[in-house]
């Protein structure tokens, strides 16, 4: 079986990215795995810290089931932080950890990472680090504006805590919410971190592109989202074909998935109290989504 690092490097090479979705439940994990192995793409599914303490010890045995669908996935700790939490990751058995110490000063950041790589790489798992902030809110991320990072420190942070992905903060944003008005990303940025890291793997948070479709099926079906937005594909997709960006963390268009279908299916069948008849909806539509984010964004089709 190819490892993580397998698949970084040939994302890296080839010009496609790993999605990291997040999930934090069955239906959520069984639309991804479905869509993966439909698609023959690699992918990451990811828990947050909140998700990991959702579910507890069954985020491996769910994750160890996923895996049996399709040996294409990859289990992930998204936002750890601290090196306890990332340190829990490591011994349950996830396959790579991000310990988020971006708002930290760069020398405590430094620290906090290099200690989690040490403990990490001794067991064989990737570690990914945050250099800049990603503004916006998602779970117990609340942050009111972007720090965008810095490439000349960029450098700095790999080369003294030699860790195998970077998190970088371009404009894009965590949560539903994301800007006002006219979207962009920061392609100056992003060219000047890459000459400073040369062919090194890059990460994307807050990349969710907040369909607009969902949005009108959660809103007509008795839901109240308003003033929504997210990172329009053609940046996102650029990033990925022009540039070192070899994963996408997505987690808001996949509630938005989840709940839209079973808003959906409750509200047209009133009777319903079978939670497989609405959350099999949820999971189907989690399915179709990655589906097109693989096939159209992330380019990832065929590439396991």
């Amino acid at each position: 079986m190819k490892d993580l690092k397998y698949f970084l490097d040939k994302a890296l090479k080839n010009h496609f990215a790993l999605g990291a979705f997040n999930f934090s439940g069955l239906e959520t994990l069984q639309g991804i795995t479905l869509a993966c192995r439909e698609m023959n793409s690699p992918a990451i599914i990811a828990v947050s810290e909140s998700a990991l303490n959702y579910m507890n010890d069954y985020v491996i045995a769910l994750a160890n089931t996923a895996k049996k669908q399709f040996n294409g996935l990859y289990l992930h700790l998204d936002h750890g932080k601290s090196f306890e939490i990332c340190k829990k990751a490591v011994d349950l058995g996830f396959d790579s950890v991000m310990i988020d110490g971006s708002a930290l000063k760069i020398e405590d950041n430094i620290k906090l990472t290099k200690s989690v790589c040490n403990y990490a790489h001794k067991k064989g798992v990737l570690v990914e680090g945050e250099l800049g902030q990603i503004k916006g809110i998602e779970e117990d991320i609340s942050r009111q504006k972007d720090i965008y990072t810095d490439p000349h420190r960029a450098f700095q942070f790999v080369d003294e805590t030699s860790l195998d992905l970077l998190a970088i903060s371009i404009g894009t944003s965590h949560g539903a919410y994301k800007y006002n008005g006219e979207q962009t990303l920061r392609f100056d940025i992003l060219k000047e971190i890459e000459k400073s890291l040369k062919n090194f793997p890059l990460v994307l948070h807050g990349a969710s592109t907040i369909n607009e479709n969902l949005i009108n099926i959660i809103n007509d079906n008795g839901g109240d989202i308003q003033n929504a937005n997210g990172i329009p594909e053609n940046l996102l997709k650029m990033a990925v074909k022009d540039h070192n960006i070899v994963k996408i963390n997505t987690d808001s268009d996949l509630r938005l998935a989840m709940t839209s279908a079973t808003r959906q299916c409750l509200n047209n069948n009133k009777s319903i109290i079978d939670p497989r008849e609405y959350l099999g909806k949820g999971r189907d539509k989690v399915k179709e989504i990655v589906e097109y984010k693989i096939k159209n964004i992330l380019l990832s089709q065929n590439q396991f």
